[in-house]
């Protein structure tokens, strides 16, 4: 069985810490294998560290929508939508704006 790129992401985080990227793969990689609050955790740090990233966001969204945090998940997407009009990144608004509205 080959490892598990959450714990690439792990060992580069336990190197730096600090490092937003390295949490946000890291959570990136827990929420495709399936563990969703732990994920969240890690998102939760890297959106917080960098108040213009929008990709944490929707991320996050998932991740506490997998948990059954569904106001959770609203807030998230609705900060990640407001990022992403203000930036212009019209796919990830539409696809915001359809998981906002339930679709």
């Amino acid at each position: 069985m080959s490892p598990l790129r959450s714990d690439l992401f792990r060992t580069h985080l336990a190197a730096d810490p600090a490092n937003p990227l390295f949490r946000f793969s890291l959570g990136q990689e827990l929420l495709k294998e399936g563990a969703p609050a732990e994920a969240a955790e890690h998102l939760r740090q890297a959106a917080a560290a960098k108040a213009d990233w929008m990709m944490p966001r929707v991320l996050l969204g998932r991740a506490l929508a997998a948990v059954g945090d569904g106001p959770g998940a609203r807030a998230a997407w609705t900060e990640a939508l407001a990022l992403a009009v203000a930036q212009g990144h019209e796919e990830p608004e539409a696809e915001l704006r359809a998981l906002l509205a339930g679709r």
